[in-house]
């Protein structure tokens, strides 16, 4: 049985969906085009192929991806990313520029591809579409309660 997270808590509750071994690697490969299960294990040597499969299963039941049967006999599979896989892309490049900053051996780095020029994440303002420098971690329920007193 898999262990989950019971806490109230964006990043716990995510974890029970991406934070298994190997699960965000299967993702970010078919991110990078490989949409076939012999494509991925092959990405990612030292996985077994009942660990892939049922970390694709879980995938799938959780809305992060997508199966199209290519191949009846035998039964063969394409992998895609729904909208929600897609948007963990956000995530890797946090990872990516993370990595660049704090690890002894960088393999990646995420530049501008006009000037080359490393960047950095920025949190936007929905409302005004301007970068805003001070942002706050809030409760919804806090949110919630705010917008009642007013």
């Amino acid at each position: 049985m898999k262990t989950t997270y019971n806490i109230p808590c964006n990043i716990a509750q995510s974890l029970n969906i991406i934070g298994d071994r190997w699960t965000l690697l299967i993702v970010h490969e078919i991110l990078n085009g490989n949409y076939l299960f012999n494509e991925i294990k092959k990405a990612l040597p030292g996985i077994s192929s009942n660990l892939l499969s049922d970390r694709l299963r879980y995938l799938e039941e959780e809305g992060v991806i997508t199966t199209e049967l290519y191949s009846e006999h035998p039964p063969r599979y394409r992998y895609t990313l729904t909208k929600s896989g897609q948007e963990l892309e956000h995530v890797f490049n946090t990872l990516i520029i993370w990595g660049s900053n704090h690890l002894q051996k960088c393999y990646k780095k995420l530049i501008d591809r006009e000037t080359g020029d490393e960047v950095e994440i920025a949190y936007i303002n929905t409302n005004t579409g301007k970068i805003v420098d001070q942002i706050e971690v809030v409760s919804v329920n806090e949110e919630l309660q705010k917008a009642g007193d007013q």
